[in-house]
């Protein structure tokens, strides 16, 4: 085997980012420029909604191995660099996963990049169907910041459902607060039900990835209202109640309670 590998670089990130430490928003949109080389690898490409990006980031340290995620939250615990997806690695190769706008040429244009102006792009590989799997178990690293745990949410709603509709935002919302009081959303032993429209209810699911069976997680309850949702883990009930709907100014500037009414109840 090998003691060293060689790999050549395929294309360039172009992003309005300079500094990887400005790295933040999860929409951010940037340019995958393709070597001339490579034209032929591009055929058809345009026929995926999204894509594996493989980058070098080029910036990162490489001299450690064990790291605390200190952006997400600087009271978490250490992880070995293979547990975690920091950018800190012996070999830093980045996987992102974007979604694909339009092609122009040699140029993808895409969202979702969290790569720097100049990083290097090393592979590109399309999301297939069989890639997902729907509940998987991760370590809970809770953001220390609502902002930050508000905007994950929003990039995953966004994954999931395809439509920026306001139940989407209704639901992002209430997952914030379920997340706040239970940690992880995808807990076997946390149970949601959703009451309002099919929209609430597809986003609530893809948030909490609660399954109708193995293990019966997700209930709904179709109803022409702003929405509810309650959540149940062990001996406490969390009742979250909509008393309006939102839209996008509503849903950046808006206060719990301006926006929900709130109970909790234990057993």
């Amino acid at each position: 085997m090998p003691e060293e590998i060689v790999i050549r670089p395929i294309g360039v990130v172009r992003s309005d980012y300079l500094d990887a430490g400005t790295v933040q928003d999860p929409q951010q949109r940037a340019v995958i420029e393709v070597y001339p080389k490579y034209e032929d690898a591009l055929q058809q490409i345009e026929k995926n909604s999204h894509l594996w990006l493989l980058t070098w980031f080029h910036l990162a340290r490489r001299d450690r191995l064990v790291v605390s995620p200190y952006r997400m939250n600087p009271n978490s615990p250490d992880y070995g660099v293979f547990a975690l997806r920091a950018p800190v690695r012996p070999n830093p190769v980045a996987l992102s996963l974007v979604q694909l706008h339009k092609t122009e040429g040699m140029s993808l244009y895409v969202s979702g990049m969290d790569a720097v102006n100049g990083t290097p792009v090393i592979d590109i590989k399309p999301y297939f169907e069989n890639d997902i799997v729907f509940s998987p178990r991760t370590p809970n690293i809770q953001p220390y910041k609502r902002e930050m745990l508000q905007n994950i949410f929003f990039r995953q709603a966004v994954n999931h459902h395809q439509e920026e509709c306001p139940a989407l935002l209704m639901a992002v919302r209430m997952a914030v607060i379920a997340s706040e009081r239970f940690g992880k959303l995808n807990f076997p032993d946390l149970q949601v039900m959703v009451e309002g429209s099919p929209c609430l209810a597809d986003t609530i699911q893809g948030l909490s990835r609660a399954r109708l069976a193995n293990p019966p997680r997700f209930a709904y309850l179709p109803a022409d209202l702003p929405g509810r949702t309650v959540w149940r883990c062990g001996n406490e009930t969390l009742s979250i109640t909509a008393s309006r709907r939102i839209d996008m100014r509503c849903f950046l500037s808006l206060a719990d309670e301006d926006v929900f009414e709130v109970s909790i109840q234990k057993q």
